[in-house]
């Protein structure tokens, strides 16, 4: 990732619940910047960048991702102290997404959708655990006449609980029925063992070296950063192995979406 300095906080986005502020920087640019002091903590945003490159190598479009660097002084002319506060708890390297101007929330229903890429986008959010793509909340933008994936903090929950992840790694993805793809979807076998065969151990080395240092520093369990690294990836590689069962659940809750439109 591209290291970019913040040089002016322009607002607050309230719609995410880490409170995530959009930003100016010394690049020109403007990014909505996730900040490593909020109260979800470091590891929404080692999932954001793990996630964004995962979907990045299955081809899926997702803002480009930046190690934006925070001086809290830049929060001093925001009269909101709960702003002010994250931005002294949040110092140095925190996380941006490019903020992608005139961007509309993403609607299947609207926009238009290839089958073909809902199918991707629905292994891809079972892969990752991703329970935080539904009507509710589509955590997808139509702009530039394509959809953008974004806000994947909520990915990758197994790495709360380490002693317990491997168990994960066979887990259905929950509440799928509820997925904002679910109907629009071709059938996810048949995108199955392509999405499987791009995410090679290679890719999973490469993911998990994007994330900085500094947000993988003293995990409990771990004696070093490279060995947080390493089971990153050998949580990555199960996943992706052993007969992925949970395709097969997912193509359950896939059929029963369909009968059910079909009935209604």
């Amino acid at each position: 990732m591209r290291s970019v300095t913040a040089t002016r906080y322009v607002a607050p986005l309230r719609e995410g619940g880490s409170l995530p502020g959009l930003c100016e920087a010394d690049d020109l640019g403007t990014y909505v910047v996730k900040f490593h002091g909020a109260g979800q903590g470091r590891r929404v945003l080692v999932a954001e960048v793990l996630a964004a490159s995962l979907a990045g190598a299955l081809g899926l479009a997702v803002p480009e991702l930046v190690r934006a660097q925070v001086d809290p002084v830049i929060g001093k002319g925001e009269p909101d102290e709960e702003v002010q506060d994250l931005l002294l708890r949040s110092p140095g390297e925190n996380l941006g997404m490019d903020f992608l101007p005139g961007a509309l929330s993403y609607d299947p229903l609207v926009d238009p959708v290839d089958a073909e890429w809902a199918a991707r986008v629905l292994w891809f959010d079972a892969f990752c655990l991703n329970v935080d793509r539904s009507w509710r909340n589509p955590n997808a933008l139509w702009w530039g006449g394509r959809p953008w994936l974004i806000d994947h903090g909520a990915a990758l929950y197994f790495h709360h609980d380490w002693p317990r992840a491997a168990a994960s790694t066979a887990r259905p993805l929950r509440h799928a029925g509820d997925h904002l793809l679910i109907g629009a979807a071709a059938d996810v076998a048949g995108v199955d063992a392509a999405c499987a065969a791009v995410l090679t151990p290679e890719v999973f080395r490469a993911a998990v070296e994007e994330v900085p240092e500094g947000w993988l520093a003293a995990e409990p369990g771990f004696d070093s950063v490279e060995e947080l690294r390493a089971a990153y990836v050998a949580w990555f590689a199960a996943r992706v192995g052993g007969g992925r069962p949970w395709v097969a659940d997912l193509r359950a809750v896939q059929a029963a979406a369909v009968g059910e439109a079909r009935r209604g």
